[in-house]
């Protein structure tokens, strides 16, 4: 099986200074991704993988190029694709475009892995291909179990006060269907279906279900060091979680 890892980031941030450079914790945040890929396809010889960096950033490539010794293939992104408002999905699917035509490989799986995610598992990584592999879905993404619900205790407002986003009458959260939340780490495409340039929920989609580490957005200063409490957890109590970061350094030259 041919599998194509794609990372992509923009240069800058609004929200956070150069946020995809920045260090978490002991190592810079693209490291975390990074090891996780490798942690799997160490422990999956058998796939044939390649694994793409899609960024505008000049700093970001050399952050990732210059000090490792992973085999990773780089595109330059093009303006047209760096826009605020560019689809990830479009991003996506210049990777494959440009890794099918570069190495002549037909790629069974292509798996976006989101740089300001660093709390996942080499499982999950397994999980989500393992998924995707034995289902017909042309998307599988990742979720946790969602803190709040819109059928029971999520509310907005209208003229006549606030009302629940869904009208129901449960009166306990057990009551009502079980909601996820999409916490962006990964998502497992079929080729097929991103050159169809389909929107993500035109297809038939799928999921795997992830710890729930807070789903904590890196949009501002404080969310940052947020997760970095949450994360400082998870590497010390948690074996799956901390083999990521000790793997890291196995990552170097």
């Amino acid at each position: 099986m041919n599998v194509l890892f794609t990372i992509c980031g923009r240069a800058g941030s609004k929200g956070i200074k150069n946020k995809n450079l920045k260090k978490f914790l002991d190592y810079p945040l693209p490291y975390y991704t990074l090891s996780a890929i490798d942690l799997f396809t160490n422990n999956n010889v058998q796939i044939n993988s390649d694994i793409v960096l899609n960024t505008d950033s000049k700093d970001l490539i050399k952050l990732i190029q210059d000090p490792l010794k992973l085999n990773l293939n780089v595109i330059e992104r093009e303006s047209s694709l760096g826009l605020d408002n560019t689809p990830k999905k479009s991003v996506i699917l210049n990777c494959l475009k440009v890794m099918e035509e570069q190495k002549s490989i037909d790629y069974d799986i292509v798996v976006d892995m989101d740089i300001t995610a660093p709390l996942r598992t080499a499982h999950d990584v397994d999980q989500l291909i393992k998924q995707k592999t034995n289902s017909d879905a042309d998307v599988v993404f990742s979720v946790t179990s969602s803190r709040r619900n819109p059928y029971f205790n999520m509310v907005y407002q209208t003229e006549n006060g606030y009302k629940r986003v869904i009208e129901s009458s449960f009166n306990a959260r057990q009551e009502a269907p079980e909601i996820f939340d999409m916490n962006a780490s990964l998502y497992a495409y079929s080729p097929a279906f991103l050159k169809s340039e389909k929107g993500l929920f035109d297809g038939k989609c799928d999921v795997i279900k992830m710890k729930d580490t807070a789903v904590l957005d890196l949009d501002h200063p404080d969310d940052f060091e947020f997760m970095e409490v949450i994360a400082d957890h998870l590497f010390n109590k948690y074996p799956a979680f901390g083999e990521i970061r000790n793997n890291i350094k196995n990552l170097f030259r």
